[in-house]
């Protein structure tokens, strides 16, 4: 039985890939589980998986060539599987689909395509952490969504237990025509520089990966109204305690940075002052707090920036938080990081002294409210209590939404973080 593999939607919102690499060739007898393609989508890098086990007789792209989600990308020869629905059957095995009430099982075709197993319904354990669910729809609605440029996330579905169905789908289509027009002063883009002759240009294909990265930047920039917040929080403490457990942690292999005690502070913080851990429902007009912590730790690797998200950081340990971010980080910089660990923060922060500089006016990882970037530590001279001393200085910058805080608001939040990070006992106690 000849079996075309359609390229699978390996998470929500990803339309198409990059292939980089075959790991099989035409006439290779592969199982059920074997990698197949190393695929570069516009979040991370991975294998896809063959869904079942047969020979290999057709590789329908090259490397390097752009995929699109549903498109047959290899053939696969099945032996003693059953044979392939007629076409008779097609447009009623797609009203079954539409009608399902449960989680999707198994394979369905629709129209002249594959549609993959849905997973529904079974919420990972990350989702159970969290609180929250991935949304239910049936496939066709998904596809139909994916045509219409709807995003689905925005949908209410009327189906069972909120699934979204292709009725759903078509009435906001329609509600989005029916809307007023506004006129709005289109954004001025300048005009593509035209080389003169002579001109030594090199032209750069933008990664998938970076693609992503201006398409935020843009939506961020135009959509939130930014302002950033600055001050200077003197840790001598905190230093001198990291430096007290730092060389006992490493013979456990734990490499205790600033950076945990950073986020335990943060999470009281944000806890006194729940709009910053909150995101902004346009549709209802309503802002949404998150009664939950998940942490985006700005990474700076080799194809770009990356976000991976320490999840549930309120209920972790300074060791757990500094094992953890190392873990996850690391992962960004190999390339070995999955898309669910790059989803769900609620708050970012950013690095940037890391490689140098003091201050900076970070951009807010949209949809989220707020964003706290950490300058490099320095020696200063200052005064306390009435004396000038040297002291350890950590420059933080903190961007937030101004429309819905005000910058007393920022200002109050960095107070908070001042007072914990000057005295780590308190924050020990406290965190």
């Amino acid at each position: 039985m000849r079996y075309e593999f359609p390229f699978p939607d390996i998470g929500e919102g990803i339309a198409e890939g990059t292939l980089l690499k075959w790991l099989v060739n035409v006439g290779d007898e592969i199982k059920e589980g074997q990698p197949l393609a190393e695929v570069e989508t516009d979040k991370v890098t991975t294998d896809i998986p063959s869904p079942k086990s047969g020979r290999i007789i057709e590789l329908k792209y090259n490397e390097g060539d752009t995929i699109e989600v549903e498109k047959v990308f290899v053939v696969i020869d099945l032996s003693g599987d059953l044979p392939s629905p007629s076409k008779d059957n097609i447009e009623k095995k797609e009203v079954e689909l539409e009608e399902e009430t449960a989680g999707v099982v198994g394979e369905v075709i629709a129209s002249s395509e594959v549609i993959p197993p849905s997973t529904e319904g079974q919420e990972s354990s990350v989702h159970k952490k969290s609180g929250r669910k991935k949304v239910l729809a049936t496939p066709v609605a998904r596809k139909l969504a994916k045509d219409l440029s709807i995003d689905i996330t925005t949908i209410k579905g009327t189906g069972p237990n909120g699934r979204v169905m292709k009725k759903d789908i078509k009435e906001a289509a329609q509600r989005r025509t029916n809307q007023p027009k506004v006129d709005i002063a289109p954004r001025v883009i300048p005009p593509v520089y035209k080389s003169e002759k002579n001109e030594n240009i090199e032209r750069i294909p933008l990664t998938n990966i970076r693609k992503t990265i201006s398409k935020q930047m843009e939506i961020s920039k135009f959509t939130i109204p930014h302002v950033t917040a600055m001050e200077e929080i003197n840790i001598t403490e905190l230093v001198a305690l990291r430096k007290q457990y730092k060389e006992r942690l490493s013979q456990e292999n734990i490499y205790l940075t600033y950076l945990p005690f950073i986020i335990k502070a943060l999470v009281y913080s944000l806890k006194k002052f729940p709009i910053f851990n909150a995101s902004y429902d346009s549709e209802n007009q309503e802002i949404m707090l998150k009664h939950f912590y998940h942490m985006g730790i700005a990474t700076d690797t080799d194809r770009g920036l990356m976000v991976p998200v320490v999840k549930d950081v309120d209920k972790k340990s300074i060791v757990e938080l500094a094992e953890e971010i190392l873990a996850i980080t690391t992962k960004a910089k190999e390339n070995n990081i999955s898309i669910n660990e790059l989803r769900g923060s609620t708050f970012s922060i950013t690095n940037y002294g890391s490689v140098g500089g003091l201050f900076a006016t970070p951009v807010i990882n949209y949809p989220e409210m707020a964003i706290l970037g950490l300058g490099r530590i320095i020696e200063k001279p200052i005064v306390s209590n009435g004396e000038i001393i040297v002291a350890k200085v950590l420059p933080v910058s903190l961007t937030f939404d101004h429309r819905f805080i005000d910058g007393a608001g920022g200002s109050r939040l960095l107070n908070t973080l001042r007072d914990l990070l000057e005295d780590p006992e308190i924050l020990l106690l406290k965190g």
